[in-house]
This record gives structure tokens, sequence and C-alpha cells, in this order.
């Protein structure tokens, strides 16, 4: 089958930056974005929350990772939390977005993503948003006297006025999770993050403060962003991403989350790429004060962890991963 083309549009990139972890992963953001995609001609935003009365501690980036980040040639621009903050850091992804030019196509990754390949490459309909489908079924959970999936999910598109049955995947059987519509956010896209940006906050400002009475049992935290991402996608005409943006959950980006769990888990194309990316001095000398970076990729720890497991033979689900890197001795966040 002949290969789609690639869209031929310029888009931004927006990231969260703030002191602590997230600004370390938005460092190494940019650097494995400029390594591997270096036909991105888009601006690398890095979204930072300022100051006030939702942040306990200044939540902006530190100097040295500032001058990097810039060295980069990512623009951080600041955005203010005017309904989540620190109680739900989350919603930075959702408010962050007001940071981007609008009405000009977006494509949103968590800070801790590698590129691995030429993004510009993928054929993005950003007429057509999705997300990432590297999911697990995490939400709603099932509970003795709950109503069961498509109640619950379908309660959420009643409420904002949504058609709700071509959202399901008829391939999957009635009252299974992946039946319906829901996503990782990790990575999502848009025509245009103004317009995306405040659906959803609103949208989850309002799932979070009036919930409907079907949802009575299920928490939101920290499943809010996840819960109303579809909704909002469906909203602007999106849906499911086709084999096309495969890459995206693959070998083009990675949505590593921490990096015991890259280690253990992800491809060998994963690890070399992050083992390339933070070996210029430059950059080493700023990554180094993150311990995670420090211990796993410099102190080779890392490879330690790699070691205790067969990436072709993995346990699942998950907490297994995780249960065998703790009992170590090597789990870090």
């Amino acid at each position: 089958m002949a290969r789609k083309k690639a869209s031929g549009q310029n888009f931004n990139i927006m990231v969260v930056g703030q002191g602590g972890r997230l600004q370390y992963e938005a460092l190494l953001f940019a650097a494995s974005l400029r390594a591997k995609s270096p036909g991105f001609s888009g601006r690398l935003i890095v979204a930072e929350p300022q100051p006030g009365p939702r942040w306990m501690k200044d939540p902006r980036i530190a100097a040295p990772v500032r001058d990097a980040l810039e060295e980069l040639g990512a623009e951080i621009v600041p955005f203010e939390n005017r309904h989540f903050g620190e109680v739900y850091p989350y919603g930075n992804k959702i408010e962050g977005l007001a940071a981007l030019p609008a009405g000009e196509p977006f494509v949103f990754f968590d800070s801790d993503t590698l590129i691995l390949d030429e993004l510009t490459a993928l054929p993005i309909d950003f007429n057509r948003p999705a997300a990432s489908m590297r999911r697990e079924g995490t939400w709603p959970e099932e509970e003795l006297y709950w109503p069961g999936y498509t109640v619950v999910w379908k309660s959420l598109y009643d409420k904002f006025g949504l058609e709700f049955e071509s959202t399901l995947d008829l391939s999957q059987p009635d009252e299974y999770w992946q039946r319906y519509l829901y996503f990782n956010a990790g990575w999502f896209f848009g025509a245009d993050p103004a317009a995306f940006g405040k659906r959803f906050t609103d949208w989850a400002v309002e799932v979070r403060d009036n919930r409907p009475e079907e949802l009575a049992v299920q928490s939101l935290d920290p499943w809010l962003d996840q819960v109303v991402l579809p909704l909002v996608i469906h909203s602007f005409g999106g849906g499911r991403p086709g084999p096309d943006l495969a890459g995206l959950d693959g070998d083009v980006t990675c949505h590593y989350r921490m990096f015991p769990l890259l280690y253990a888990r992800e491809s060998d194309k994963v690890v070399q790429v992050l083992e390339e990316v933070t070996a210029p001095n430059k950059i080493k000398k700023v990554l180094k004060g993150y311990e995670p970076i420090k211990r796993m990729v410099y102190q080779g720890r890392g490879q330690k962890v790699r070691a205790l497991f067969d990436q072709n033979d993995l346990p699942r689900p998950e907490k297994k991963i995780r249960n065998k890197i703790k009992a170590e001795g090597f789990w870090m966040r």
C-alpha cells in the first residue's frame, strides 16, 4: 500500500515545563526533537505556569535549564493557572494551551516523551484531532454498584449535547473498556489551540464541579484530563488515530513516563536515542542536576534495570515491572 503523504503544513509543539522534574524532561524532549526531527520548522513552546495563589512555591523553570532550553531554540511562554495548579498539576496541559498562538495547528506532548524520528513525515490531519492510544483501562473503574461503562460514558456525552453512538468501537464487546473512546493524554493534536484549550478547560471544570450522577462513585483524580479529552476530540470531529499515526506511539515518539520503566520495557532504539542525546557536555552538566537522569543514564543504573527483564516477554500488568525494579533497589522518579 502506498504511504500517505505528510501533511506538509507547519505546526507548533507544546510541552509543559516547570521547576523540578518537568523542566529536565522538557530539556530532554527539546534535545531529542532537535537531534531526530531536523525537518520540524515550527515553534517549540514550553508552557510555563506562573507564581500565584494556586501554587505554594514558585513553579517557574530554574535559570540553568531555562538557558539550555533557549539554546535549543525552545520558547518559554508563561501562562496563568485560573482553575487548576498544584492540587491538579495535570491541568497544566489543559490551561497551558493558552500559551500557543491561536489558529495555528499544534501537537501537545507530555514532557516525559522522547522524539525518535522525523515528526514531519507523519500524515497528521489537524482538522481531525486525535490522541494517544497507548493506554490501559484505567477509567472508569468497575465498582460494586456502578451502572456500567455505557451508562457512565453516555452521561458525559449527554451532558455536553454530543452524539455518542459513533464513538463506539463495535469490534469490541459491549461493556468492555476498549469499546469506548478513551485516550492516554500523553499526546494530542488539533487545528486551533485557542478553541481546543477553551473547550477543554470549560468542560474539565464543569465535570470536576458538576459531575453527572452516574459518575458518583468514580474518582476523577488523576483521570480528569483523560475523561474529558475524548469529549473534546469528538466535538471537533476527531476520533481514534489511524494506522498512519501509529508512529506517535511507537517508532517516532516514546512516552516513557519514568526512567526505570524506560530502561525496563522500551526498545533498544529508545535507549539508544536517550543515551545519544544526553551525551553532549553542554546538556549533560544541566541534566545531571536531576537525580534519576544522573543515576540511570550517566551512572549506568539504567542498564542494570534493563538486564533484569526480557523486553520481548515483559511481566503484566505494569505493576509487576515496578515491583521488581523496587525490589532490586533501582526505583526512582
